[in-house]
């Protein structure tokens, strides 16, 4: 039979307790077992922020890496720059040498061309005119210092222009080399890029690790609140229901006075406990009917009444007439036993045996009114409940 006992809805029966106290402990070996998930994730946590921290920090060297690469591909892409300007000018060089080379030849040959043409008698007279035996041998020599100088220009200018190519050749090599440098540095770059993609891939995937695990651990948190909420109650209910197993056997080893219904309720089948609710409820009998109340010396109504009632044997019933009607389990009225509840439209009393109710009526005046007995059957009753079989 469920039943609201103290505040909390419980089972009520022997095992009640015992009940509540598996329950306790199945849900703190939940607890337990979902802390610990909580700490295996956690170390999870631990391990990829880790691997995260070694990641970034070999991701900021390679990027240091590649930033140190590029800035020696600038200088070297400066350099090769410089370089073929360098080699253009070399290029202008060399081929100007080589153009006066070419004038300076073609010069020669005409020289030797035009004594060719004039013949030796022509030269003769050159150098024999005027019959002047020093002249002739000033205009000889001078003949020759021409020849000579015509030739030694001839040879400044090859070596002049071999100068030029051995330079041009030399820029062309270092060009070269500043290019090797910056392939291997772009090489060098490309594997330093490949390695960072890499490492980032890894990264990325421990972020989502990293992220799956938190979201889980939020679930399990989340999980683990929602458990120590529900043992907070059932540590409630325990205490509840350990409150009120002392409540009843409070009130079931007590001995009421006699009054002009304990042997109508003694000769009533029934249970001992039931019978005693019904002698407890006939000790108030003439105390006042109050609107609202819940005291049995003070005042109570009629749903007050038997809410107390109960209250007092450890059961915590629903506050209302109405509510009561869903209380404990139905029986017929030709069943009743002492302590169940008789309701009727807008009202409620205690069944005490052979007929009479227990309860609180707000008949006018006093003391028609209060705590007093009557027939079962004054009203047309609508349900039996019984609350403790």
């Amino acid at each position: 039979m469920v039943l609201s006992l103290l505040g909390s809805s419980i089972v009520v029966s022997a095992t009640s307790i015992s009940d509540i106290k598996d329950k306790i402990n199945d849900k703190k070996n939940e607890i337990e077992g979902n802390q610990s998930q909580l700490d295996d994730i956690n170390d999870q946590m631990e391990g990829y922020e880790g691997e995260l921290d070694v990641l970034a920090e070999q991701m900021d060297d390679l990027n240091a890496e590649i930033i140190n690469i590029l800035a020696s591909i600038g200088v070297l892409e400066e350099d090769i720059a410089q370089k073929v300007l360098d080699i253009a000018e070399a290029q202008a060089e060399y081929d100007a040498a080589v153009e006066t080379q070419r004038v300076q030849e073609e010069a020669m040959a005409a020289q030797v061309q035009l004594m060719y043409y004039k013949g030796n008698d022509s030269i003769l007279g050159l150098l024999f005119e005027n019959f002047s035996f020093g002249k002739l041998l000033n205009r000889a020599e001078y003949a020759e210092a021409v020849m000579e100088y015509n030739n030694q220009m001839l040879e400044d200018y090859i070596a002049t222009k071999e100068l030029v190519l051995e330079l041009w050749n030399n820029l062309e090599t270092e060009k070269a080399e500043l290019e090797a440098d910056k392939a291997d540095l772009e090489e060098q770059k490309a594997y330093c890029d490949d390695l960072l993609a890499e490492l980032k891939s890894k990264s990325d995937n421990y972020e989502a690790l990293y992220a799956k695990a938190q979201a889980e651990a939020a679930a399990v948190k989340k999980e683990i609140q929602k458990e120590q909420k529900e043992l907070k109650k059932l540590q409630q209910d325990l205490a509840n229901a350990q409150a009120a197993e002392a409540a009843r056997n409070n009130a079931a080893n007590q001995t009421y006075k006699e009054t002009d219904y304990t042997s109508i309720i003694d000769n009533a089948s029934g249970s001992d406990l039931g019978k005693k609710v019904a002698k407890y409820a006939c000790q108030y009998i003439g105390n006042p009917y109050v609107y609202g109340g819940t005291s049995l010396t003070k005042g109570a109504d009629c749903s007050g009444f038997t809410y107390r009632v109960y209250k007092d044997f450890g059961y915590n019933l629903d506050r209302t007439s109405y509510a009561q009607r869903s209380n404990g389990t139905e029986v017929a009225y030709a069943d009743a036993q002492p302590g169940d509840i008789i309701c009727y439209s807008g009202h409620v009393g205690i069944y005490i045996g052979g007929g009479y109710i227990v309860h609180a009526s707000s008949s006018k005046p006093y003391p028609r009114g209060g705590i007093k007995v009557n027939k079962a059957t004054y009203r047309t009753i609508l349900s039996v409940r019984r609350i403790i079989n």
